[in-house]
């Protein structure tokens, strides 16, 4: 395993288990989540240099379009609920109430 791969895959699996072991603030677990795309990203994009395919090459730009809109999501989630709760605590929403 190359050391690019290696620290490629090293991000992504932080992003993952700092989503999956830190869910106190939603601001965290966003952080988290953009993480792990930038680093899906940049793995597609490397993929698609080294194929030298122009098929492959729109691939990047529509995952960080996605990336771009789950962000903007986000931070609409965030302000909704630290408008009406007051905080971004994760222990403090409950999802079965409106």
């Amino acid at each position: 395993m190359s050391p690019m791969h290696f620290s490629l895959y090293s991000a992504f699996f932080l992003g993952l288990t700092g989503l999956a072991l830190n869910r106190y603030h939603l601001l965290s677990a966003l952080l988290c989540l953009e993480s792990m795309l930038l680093t899906l990203f940049i793995s597609i994009a490397i993929w698609t240099l080294t194929l030298n395919s122009t098929s492959c090459s729109i691939i990047p730009m529509i995952l960080l379009t996605f990336s771009a809109c789950e962000a903007s999501a986000g931070l609409a989630i965030l302000v909704a609920t630290s408008r009406s709760h007051g905080s971004d605590n994760l222990q403090n929403l409950n999802l079965l109430q409106c």
